[in-house]
């Protein structure tokens, strides 16, 4: 059955801050996400059942709008408890004052910035937990899915792939600058089309977009004004593995 994560609301985000921390609470206890002081601000997500003599999968995830890097909490356990490390930096923009909500803009300079986070959370990752260098994926929701294929389509050499849920292929601010690179990074979009939000039309605008740079893209399509769901999330896990297991193939390890 199809299931929001926070069913008395009308979907994932907004959501406050409590409620995100009150979350798993409702579940069977999993692996609790660390915070930690920096500069960058973010949440790390441990597999349960951690192996430091296996290196992990690590998925970047940019929240969604008015949300926080708490996200993640939420997030990875109806990916995987087991296959991915997950790690997730807080928004280039705060969204409410009084509490902890922020979002991704769109700009350059934010765009900059976003880049920057997820390069400082990858080196976070590395330098607390065993990560396969060459399975290191970024991923989103919403403007945060948006802010995903930027960072991808930017830096193609640090993904083995980009990830939007529910977010709009981007447009503007020189998004495709490094297509000859970018086009070999295989992209995921899983989308809900509404009206009000994504509508039908501007999806198939952003598949003749990608299909007309030549990117390697899978679409997932869910009934029209579904929010992000546990099936959404699902989405994920077997994508990433069915590349996991063609980089193992072709590499012969």
């Amino acid at each position: 059955m199809n299931r929001t994560l926070q069913p008395s609301q009308p979907s994932l985000l907004p959501a406050t801050y409590n409620s995100l921390t009150a979350w798993p609470k409702k579940r069977k206890p999993l692996p609790t996400a660390r915070r930690h002081d920096s500069s960058t601000r973010y949440c790390v997500f441990s597999p349960i059942h951690y192996e430091a003599g296996y290196a992990y999968p690590l998925i970047v995830w940019l929240h969604g709008p008015h949300s926080s890097e708490a996200e993640i909490r939420q997030v990875m356990p109806l990916v995987s408890t087991r296959n991915f490390v997950g790690i997730a930096p807080r928004g280039t923009l705060r969204t409410n004052q009084t509490e902890r909500r922020y979002g991704w803009e769109q700009t350059p300079s934010a765009v900059a910035e976003a880049c920057q986070r997820v390069r400082h959370c990858i080196e976070v990752a590395h330098s607390q937990l065993n990560i396969h260098e060459q399975r290191i994926f970024v991923a989103g929701y919403g403007e945060g899915g948006t802010m995903a294929l930027r960072v991808g389509m930017e830096h193609p050499e640090l993904f083995a792939g980009a990830i939007s849920l529910g977010g709009r292929v981007p447009r503007g601010g020189h998004a495709f600058r490094r297509i000859n690179e970018a086009r070999s990074l295989p992209l995921m979009l899983s989308v809900s089309p509404t009206e009000e939000r994504y509508s039908k039309q501007q999806v198939m605008d952003d598949l003749r977009l990608l299909h007309s740079g030549g990117f390697s893209l899978s679409l997932n399509l869910h009934p029209e004004g579904d929010v992000l769901t546990d099936t959404m999330l699902a989405d994920i896990n077997p994508w990433m593995m069915e590349l996991a297991c063609q980089s193992t193939v072709s590499t012969g390890r």
